[in-house]
């Protein structure tokens, strides 16, 4: 016997949920539990509780509970992409059984799913119930659009591009021809040469009309003239964020290295790369970090060079140590840089003839620009907790089979960060664009 359409489409619905808590949620262990009571609910629910750790929601007779470490609670984000994901599902499967829902939110059923995740947590109106829900989505629309820009190229070089969306009407900046942000629009040959997303960005109508071409960077200024972002950034793209600040605009922008970057709110909420989505949470795994490093200039000059290394897809090793004597046991004497730490019979001018250069040094009295250059050697870069520099481009030592006494030098940027960790706070930045924190084990990854 055939299964009834509702309950095919809900056991379909489910899984989605499922799937997408799981890939957005991926540090919360998912947990099922069937409830028959009310089964022919087809509104999903988040229920109230009041455990920090624990978010349950309820869909179909089915308890879906998520539960995080008690260190870490569930952000005010991750609550919001749970409910953006929710409000997208509800809407889709409700459309199915309403022909007048489904005949006026067609772009509902178009695109990737996972971009109505994201276009949800920006602006919920689309989804959530009342009359608004019949607009369609630009956002998802706008994120479409670059996404297939990233598999593009023009004139044999990869294309960046970016779009400013505004959250509130402004009937003097509309065009009497003015067209719809859209594919069709990707058929216009200059059309990804108008703007670069780092610089210019296309401004888009709260009705998803293209309006303009503006000066990202003035944009902000106008805002903020002091550009003050309160949540970390990579510092190519703090206008970005700070022309969200304060308002209901988004701004998305396709990187030069094919990563789609969303801000909103003044943050950079989320990245696509490695082909998914990632809740970057930026402000909340921050405060972990300076909770872990125990000094604001210190945390916030390394983490500022973790993100503006990783933006830039180089790699990095940042080692905070709680206890600068416990740096002979992970920095071999030949890359310590204090002059306590000299090898004997070992002069600068054989083994390491720049350490000169960086020997009394704190991270008080070196650039950003000459703090980067230093991660980007190959090893790991080291400071203790008043700042000072212990070692640069050094490969860490870490105890080697089962008796843990035999030590060697390893490269591997992962096995050497979670052997920094046991001696303090660690950045690892990966080739690939990834932040990982350690500090005995690992804190979170961005």
């Amino acid at each position: 016997m055939a299964l009834p359409p509702a309950f095919a489409a809900s056991a379909l619905y489910d899984s989605l949920l499922q799937s997408a808590l799981q890939r957005f949620l991926a540090r919360a262990t998912l947990e099922v539990e069937a409830s028959l009571a009310d089964s022919a609910v087809d509104t999903l629910s988040i229920e109230p509780t009041d455990d920090p750790c624990e978010l349950v929601l309820r869909w179909f007779g089915t308890r879906h509970i998520l539960h995080v470490p008690r260190p870490q609670p569930f952000t005010a984000h991750e609550l919001r992409v749970a409910r953006a994901i929710g409000e997208v599902l509800s809407a889709r499967y409700q459309a199915l059984f309403d022909p007048a829902v489904l005949a006026g939110r067609a772009d509902l059923f178009q695109g990737l799913i996972e971009d109505r995740y994201v276009a949800a947590f920006l602006d919920r109106r689309p989804y959530s119930a009342g009359v608004e829900r019949n607009r369609a989505d630009r956002l998802a629309s706008c994120i479409e659009v670059l996404r297939v820009a990233a598999l593009s190229s023009y004139e044999s070089r990869a294309i960046s591009s970016g779009v400013l969306a505004l959250g509130t009407d402004v009937p003097h900046l509309r065009h009497q021809a003015a067209r719809l942000y859209g594919q069709p629009l990707t058929a216009v040959k200059s059309f990804y040469r108008l703007c670069d997303g780092l610089n210019t960005v296309f401004l888009i109508g709260e009705d998803g009309l293209l309006l303009d071409i503006i000066d990202i960077s003035h944009r902000a200024r106008e805002n903020h003239p002091m550009m003050a972002v309160t949540s970390p950034c990579a510092s190519a793209y703090r206008q970005h964020a700070a022309a969200t600040l304060g308002t209901r605009d988004s701004c998305i922008v396709l990187s030069p290295s094919h990563e789609i970057k969303v801000f909103a709110e003044g943050a950079h909420v989320f990245t696509f790369r490695n082909a998914e989505w990632h809740l970057l949470d930026t402000e909340a795994k921050y405060v972990h970090w300076l909770q872990a490093v125990g000094s604001r200039p210190i945390a916030e000059k390394l983490f500022q060079c973790a993100l503006d290394m990783a933006d830039a897809r180089q790699g990095a090793l940042l080692v905070v140590l709680r206890d600068a004597a416990s740096a002979g046991e992970l920095v071999a004497p030949v890359d310590r840089l204090d002059d306590t730490a000299r090898v004997r019979g070992d002069s600068d001018t054989t083994r390491r003839p720049l350490h000169y250069l960086l020997r009394g040094r704190t991270l008080d009295d070196v650039d950003d620009s000459v703090l980067r250059a230093l991660a980007s050697l190959d090893g790991a870069t080291v400071v203790d907790t008043q700042g000072r520099l212990i070692a640069a481009g050094a490969i860490l030592m870490h105890p080697h089979g089962d008796s843990g006494d035999a030590w060697v030098s390893e490269g591997a940027r992962t096995t050497a960060a979670q052997a920094a960790g046991r001696f303090g706070a660690v950045l690892k930045v990966s080739t690939d664009g990834m932040i990982t924190c350690y500090d005995g084990r690992r804190l979170w990854e961005i």
